[in-house]
C-alpha cells in the first residue's frame, strides 16, 4: 500500500506545485498590472500639477509685466507730448522770422556794394 500512495501523492504534489506555480503567475500579472496603473496614475497627476504651476508662474509674469511696462508706456507718451511740442516751437519760430530771413537773403543778393581790393597781385 506505501508503493502505491507514492506515486499517487507525488502526481498530486506536482498537481499542487503546478497550481501553485500558476497562481503565483497570476499574482504577478495582477502586481504588474497595478504597478502600471500607478505609474500612470501618477505621471498623469504630476503633468496637472505642473500645469497648475506652469500656469500660475504665467499669470504672476503677466501680472509683474502689465505692472512694469505701463510705467514705460506713460514714460514714453510723456517724451512723445514733450517733442511734439519742442516741434510746434520750432515750426513757429521759423514762421515768425521767416520774413525777415528771406528778406535778408534778398538784400545780401541784390544790394550789392562792390569793394576795389587795395593791392592786385600778378601771378609770375
Amino acid at each position: 500500500m506505501a508503493k502505491r500512495d507514492v506515486p499517487a501523492r507525488s502526481a498530486q504534489n506536482s498537481a499542487g506545485i503546478q497550481t501553485l506555480l500558476d497562481a503565483e503567475r497570476e499574482a504577478q500579472k495582477i502586481v504588474q498590472r497595478d504597478r502600471t496603473k500607478r505609474v500612470k496614475e501618477a505621471r498623469d497627476e504630476a503633468k496637472k500639477e505642473i500645469d497648475a504651476y506652469k500656469k500660475q508662474k504665467d499669470e504672476e509674469f503677466k501680472k509683474f509685466e502689465s505692472e512694469h511696462t505701463s510705467g514705460n508706456k506713460k514714460a514714453e507718451e510723456d517724451a512723445n507730448k514733450d517733442a511734439e511740442n519742442k516741434i510746434k516751437e520750432i515750426k513757429e519760430a521759423g514762421k515768425k522770422g521767416q520774413d525777415k530771413v528771406v528778406a535778408d537773403l534778398l538784400k545780401a543778393v541784390f544790394d550789392i556794394n562792390p569793394v576795389v581790393p587795395d593791392r592786385i597781385e600778378v601771378p609770375k
